[in-house]
């Protein structure tokens, strides 16, 4: 049966890792600077191949467990990437992927790969076809947002309201009245107040809280939509 397929042209197969990260005020990506040729020394997404006993979610969890030394991150499967020139070497399909971490998070950044931190609105441009990948991420990050919490990968566990505003406002890059927003997170009953205080913003301080994830849950399986 395997000689029916020798008469077919091979390609490689590639995984490629959108990053996103927040500071507390804005929306991060985490970009590598490329240590070889072709375009050496530009910025570019993490990524690899596909190794031949990997599927490609087991090979985006190594890149990234590579890069960051964390386990167990927010990944999602964005989008295959197959354009005939894409890259100038060899035909490279890429599976991208997007993925959310707290940077606040005990991070070991691999020196090898020169990876830094930028904001999303000023990061420099990418090699190949990675700003097209960066474009679909936000806008699948900001679709689901609208339907699901997953931003709260991006918090501590313990968030004030502003905290939440903050990360919204960042990640769909407009501002919203303090009071309505506040008003539709707390109507969604997702939050769990802790009774501790950030004593940080102000003398008077804010209320810490933590997201609910059971009853979060129970409110999808019975129909609830995230919306804010």
């Amino acid at each position: 049966m395997e000689e029916n397929y020798h008469c077919y042209p091979k390609h490689l197969v590639a995984v490629d890792c959108i990053i996103f990260g927040f500071d507390g005020e804005n929306l991060k990506i985490l970009l590598v600077q490329r240590n070889f040729e072709p375009q050496k020394g530009e910025w570019s997404l993490m990524g690899g191949f596909i190794e031949n006993e990997e599927s490609s979610d087991q090979a985006a969890n190594r890149v990234l467990n590579t890069l960051t030394g964390l386990e167990d991150i927010y990944l999602e499967q964005l989008k295959t990437y197959t354009d005939i020139d894409r890259e100038p070497t060899a035909r490279i399909m890429s599976i991208s992927y997007y993925a959310l971490i707290n940077i606040k998070d005990n991070i070991q950044i691999n020196e090898k790969y020169s990876a830094k931190w930028f904001d999303l609105k000023d990061r420099p441009d990418l090699i190949f076809d990675h700003n097209a990948m960066v474009k679909d991420a936000v806008l699948r990050l900001r679709r689901k947002t609208t339907t699901k919490p997953i931003g709260f990968e991006l918090l501590p566990e313990k968030i004030t309201m502003k905290d939440l505003q903050n990360l919204y406002e960042a990640i769909f890059d407009e501002k919203y009245d303090k009071r309505n927003f506040t008003s539709k997170i707390n109507a969604l009953d997702i939050l769990v107040n802790t009774n501790e205080k950030d004593m940080s913003s102000s003398k008077k301080g804010s209320f810490l809280y933590t997201f609910d994830e059971e009853k979060y849950n129970k409110k999808i399986a019975e129909g609830f939509m995230f919306r804010i």
